[in-house]
């Protein structure tokens, strides 16, 4: 039974809804200061290589097992084999763990773009510190995100991926327009970020612009499964897997002419040198363009009201994507009404998001008041889903698209297979590896918080074993038909105004059976 009712209608809203989980904070905040920290345009050809190496072979293996198993991570897993399901799970666990900081990071971008008239310069970490201020924003980006995860995958998601992804594309260009004939400063900006510095290349840059290509395409996090088992027969994989790494990669290197020779025309207007600015830090999004924006004459408050009302979209149109994960999967398995499931899942996640404005907050301001391991919350699901756990989970993609291929297909041919079984488990290994090691023994020297956070995501991965074998194993977990028949059932409730609650759609055929 195809699935394009429930689905996604079109090959460009199923390209543009992936490309907008993949263009993400990661790419708008994340990347600038590591090209900053790791020689300019050399790590953005070690990024590239990363893309087409890694963030492609693994982006077709998950899209291609959304494909074959319609339905959520869980089940998609089971199809292959029993064994395996506890991915599955775990691919639920990621997105719900990231959704909880995403929210706050979220909130962050949506309240400088809201104040950009009455200008975000030194607010940072007075915003981080008012905690109701917090809150509230973070709420705002939460219930932004439900609404359009509520209202389905075609009338949603996609309808807001065609005109959201197009808007992000075209206020980073009005951006990059402008920082490049801002004057004095922009050709040494333009220099500094195209001018390669292999020098400043190294194995911790490598891993950095692996992991920077890993994350920025949302892979390991079960968004592209999601999405894969939502697309049409007539979408191609690899076209799509084609189409979403060249969006980003595009999005990505437009970033740096938006943000490059800004910042170098401020250094040379105001005589601030570029260590001062943190360049190469974690503030340059908030702290040094906030800065840069307010100096721009006549049009800096407009300027910056784009630059953080492209944040705060890239933001949503990547967190729709991980509440979609975790929604579907609720949907499916326990035959909840998708406005009930992803409002269940939302407030959650907002109401754990709370602690962790509060740990954010109090450690920009100096105060440490939450943490856990040595680190902020906010840093400590950042490291333990994005270091430990979101590497593991696309290993465990590769493991099953290996089984898929051996069923045959188009992808069973070619340069494909070789890849998704030899070279790109390879390197995610060699991610996961170093990534713990930088933890537990980071410049040589033990670390008792690395080590926390290492045994945490150890404990993460136990605790979906045991559930999944102990509760879902040999319980019908749903699939994408299920989805079909609940949203049939729901309409039919509104139609004749019956009370809206739990579903229990007349055919429960075991989906992994077929």
């Amino acid at each position: 039974m195809s699935n394009n009712k429930t689905g996604f209608g079109t090959r460009t809203g199923f390209a543009l809804a992936a490309a907008g989980s993949a263009i993400g904070l990661g790419n708008l905040w994340g990347f600038p200061y590591k090209v900053s920290a790791n020689g300019g345009s050399a790590y953005l050809f070690v990024y590239i290589a990363c893309i087409l190496l890694l963030g492609a072979v693994a982006m077709t293996a998950e899209f291609s097992l959304g494909r074959f198993g319609r339905a959520n991570t869980v089940s998609t897993f089971k199809k292959l084999s029993p064994k395996l399901g506890w991915a599955g799970l775990l691919a639920v666990l990621i997105p719900f763990l990231i959704m909880c900081y995403y929210y706050v990071l979220g909130g962050f971008s949506l309240k400088f773009a809201l104040n950009s008239f009455a200008g975000n310069k030194g607010n940072f970490h007075s915003f981080a510190g008012n905690y109701g201020d917090v809150i509230l924003h973070s709420f705002l980006f939460a219930f932004i995100a439900f609404i359009i995860v509520a209202a389905g995958v075609r009338k949603g998601i996609e309808r807001t991926a065609k005109i959201l992804m197009p808007t992000v594309i075209f206020f980073l260009i009005l951006i990059a327009m402008v920082s490049l004939t801002l004057g004095e400063g922009v050709s040494e900006g333009i220099a500094y970020y195209l001018r390669p510095d292999f020098s400043q290349l190294n194995a911790s840059s490598v891993l950095s612009a692996m992991g920077q290509a890993f994350f920025s395409l949302s892979l390991g996090c079960g968004v592209m499964i999601a999405y894969g088992s939502y697309s049409g027969e007539k979408v191609s994989i690899t076209g799509a897997t084609a189409a979403v790494c060249i969006i980003d990669v595009v999005i990505t290197f437009l970033m740096g002419f938006a943000v490059f020779p800004a910042v170098f025309h401020y250094s040379a207007v105001t005589g601030i040198s570029l260590s001062e600015l943190g360049l190469g830090s974690f503030g340059l999004m908030f702290v040094t363009m906030s800065m840069v924006f307010e100096d721009i004459p006549y049009i800096g408050n407009i300027i910056s009201l784009l630059f953080f009302s492209m944040a705060a979209i890239a933001a949503v149109t990547s967190v729709i994507s991980l509440l979609e994960v975790v929604t579907q999967f609720i949907i499916q398995r326990y035959r909840v009404f998708r406005s009930r499931a992803a409002l269940f899942i939302s407030l959650i996640c907002f109401l754990l998001s709370i602690p962790v404005a509060f740990s954010l907050g109090s450690s920009l301001n100096g105060t440490e008041t939450v943490s856990l391991f040595g680190h902020n919350l906010f840093e400590y699901l950042d490291i333990t889903t994005n270091t430990l756990l979101m590497p593991l989970c696309a290993l465990m993609s590769c493991v099953a698209a290996s089984k898929l291929i051996k069923r045959g297909g188009a992808l069973s041919r070619g340069y494909f297979p070789v890849m998704v079984k030899f070279i790109t488990p390879a390197l995610i290994i060699v991610i996961e590896i170093f990534g713990i090691i930088d933890l537990i023994a980071p410049g040589g020297s033990f670390s008792a918080g690395g080590c926390g956070i290492v045994v945490t995501a150890l404990v993460l991965v136990a605790l979906c074993i045991a559930v999944y074998f102990g509760f879902f194993e040999k319980q019908r977990t749903g699939c994408n038909e299920d989805e079909l028949k609940i949203d049939a059932e729901e309409a039919v409730r509104r139609k004749t105004g019956l009370p809206r609650g739990w579903s229990r759609p007349e055919s429960e055929g075991e989906h992994e059976k077929r």
